[in-house]
């Protein structure tokens, strides 16, 4: 008989334990992973059954990294028990994702038991397990050449099945994406929104816990529905809301939600998206979902990135668009463009326990966190650094504020009065601010807030200062000050607007977007990124659609002939004034 060779995916084990699916950096490393986040204490085990076709010597790999590569014993060690039966290797002990092989089995035909077994709680990762009765078998590594071998093992075809065409398809769940879909609901669209979570609500949701922020505009009856109460950030009250905002999402007709699928790429007709495709974080299905309108609520700009968009990174030179102020005497953009944006945040606290609680020794994260001492996580704890992508290095940034939480708490329990002190919650999903921003007909700039330009085509209003982060490293840090906290720059400027131009794509003929990744600079971003604005974006582009469908038109065209009908269904009544330039201040 031939040999077998069998792929098991760790975010298919049919029962996950506490391991949690972690699908954030799938477009970097290649797939989601279960992640043991146990927060120092090991997780209960994750199990699967595999069929066995033909007893004989099987070998096993395991995919798999060390996250925290250094003179300390691996922090996310674990173990592969193959029918209860320990493999020759402790994995998690290679430095970068990459295949690790764990002894010989001998198998019977039939069902075999595989355990993934933790033995730290700190964050030990696993991406897929190989079984192989061919002792030539070596998994490869190189990214093209392992997705291709995965597809083929996985019977998955070249082509993914069209799951249904509708008239809008809407690509990211968080607040913009349920906006989105809502507004196009009300107007009888039939709307595909593709999330890959199985919770909404992206930031504002139980799993990341920030409150939203800014106005609703003249959106509050849709935006009322699916925001949050103003809870302490990392609030176990974001729990409440997300079953509010899943209870109104369910009461919209017209729309199907694909939870825990995760767009990967578009199929594209010259200048226009034909279908975005989608693949399910859990079972590995592939689909495609078709219709004449998208709009991209992704946050970092994926659906656009794909499609070919023009978009924006980074920090704007301060004569691009004149984005300096001088007497507020604060350093808002470099003299030269560069790529550093705002940094993504994780939240979290601890709890009083009844009696006195220990917690691991852990060189490998006091090494960041210094000799500083926290018990919670507020939005400050942030990272970023130019030299690491926000997008390209993402896995790398959320694991180097793992590290100074677990450091800082480390250092806290170490002072009196912290005996009875343990980790009650720590997020895993980055709390992202900034990283790619479409480019629309118009690029929104802090001079547009500062002078409050109202345009002619204002679909969004705000009063949320201008609000730009970075961390204190880049000022002048106390000595031994960690790199992990932040400062903002933060700046009211009273009421400002935003025109429907930077909310379609200058290059991408049915594109519109909303939320993070709409056409700004990186200090225009500042103030509208919040939630509530970025939802009042996602219905402009819900509203639009509807438009688009009605007139037969493109998201432009909309702009250009049809945009008092688009302002009357948002609300907006302000005057119908010229488009102005932006005065310098």
């Amino acid at each position: 008989m031939a040999a077998q060779t069998i792929l098991i995916e760790a975010e298919a084990f049919a029962d996950r334990g506490g391991w949690q699916l972690d699908q954030q950096f799938v477009d970097a490393m290649g797939s989601p992973y279960l992640l043991a986040h146990g927060l120092g204490r090991p997780v209960t085990d994750a199990t699967a059954t595999v069929d066995i076709a033909a007893a004989g010597a099987y070998r096993l790999w395991v995919r798999t990294k060390n996250w925290v590569p250094g003179p300390w014993e691996a922090p996310g060690r674990f173990q592969v028990l193959v029918n209860g039966q320990p493999g020759a290797a402790t994995f998690g002990t290679r430095d970068g994702w990459g295949w690790q092989e764990g002894g010989r089995f001998d198998l019977a035909a039939g069902p075999t038991r595989l355990t993934l077994h933790d033995l730290t709680g700190f964050d030990g990762r696993c991406d897929a397990l190989v079984l192989s009765s061919d002792a030539g078998c070596v998994p490869p590594d190189e990214a093209a050449a392992l997705r291709d071998w995965r597809d083929r093992l996985q019977g998955r075809p070249a082509a993914p099945p069209l799951a249904g065409r509708f008239d809008l398809v809407v690509v990211g769940g968080g607040i913009a994406g349920c906006a989105a879909a809502l507004a196009a609901d009300s107007q009888g669209l039939t709307v595909a929104l593709v999330h890959d979570r199985p919770v909404l609500g992206g930031n504002a949701s139980g799993e990341v816990r920030v409150h939203t922020e800014g106005i609703h505009g003249h959106g509050g009856r849709i935006l009322g529905a699916i925001d949050t109460e103003h809870w302490p950030n990392g609030s176990a009250k974001a729990l409440e809301d997300d079953r509010k905002r899943a209870a109104a999402m369910a009461q919209a007709t017209h729309v199907r939600q694909f939870l825990s699928w995760r767009a990967y790429g578009v199929d594209l007709d010259g200048s226009r998206i034909q279908a975005v495709k989608a693949q399910h974080v859990g079972t590995g299905q592939v689909m495609a979902v078709a219709a004449p309108c998208f709009i991209d609520c992704t946050g970092d700009g994926w659906i656009g990135f794909w499609a070919g968009a023009e978009f924006r990174y980074g920090r704007e030179s301060r004569s691009e668009f004149g984005e300096d102020w001088p007497k507020w005497g604060e350093l808002w953009s470099p003299e030269k463009p560069d790529g550093r944006v705002m940094g993504a945040s994780l939240l979290w606290y601890s709890r009083q326990a009844e009696r006195p609680t220990g917690f691991p020794d852990v060189p490998w994260a006091t090494a960041v966190a210094r000799h500083h001492a926290a018990t919670k996580g507020e939005w400050f704890w942030e990272y970023s650094d130019a030299t690491r992508h926000a997008i390209d290095d993402a896995e790398a940034i959320r694991d180097h504020l793992l590290r100074g939480i677990y450091g800082a708490f480390a250092n806290a329990k170490r002072q009196p009065g912290h005996e009875r002190d343990e980790l009650d919650w720590v997020g895993y999903l980055s709390g992202k601010r900034e990283s790619r921003r479409l480019v629309g007909d118009y690029v929104y700039s802090m001079q547009d807030a500062v002078s409050q330009t109202y345009f002619a085509d204002t679909v969004v209003q705000e009063t949320r200062a201008l609000d730009v982060h970075f961390q204190k490293a880049l000022g002048k840090p106390a000595a031994g000050l960690p790199d992990f906290l932040s400062e903002a720059i933060f700046r009211p400027v009273g009421r400002y607007y935003i025109p429907f131009r930077c909310l379609y794509s200058r290059n991408i003929d049915n594109l519109l977007m909303a939320g993070r990744c709409f056409s700004a600079t990186h200090v225009g971003l500042g103030g509208p990124r919040v939630m509530n604005t970025c939802g009042q974006m996602g219905l402009a582009t819900g509203y639009a659609a509807a438009l688009c469908r009605k007139h037969g038109a493109t998201p432009r065209q909309v702009g250009r002939e049809h945009i008092g009908e688009l302002r009357a269904l948002i609300g907006e009544t302000g005057p119908q004034v010229a488009p102005q330039p932006s005065a310098k201040p």
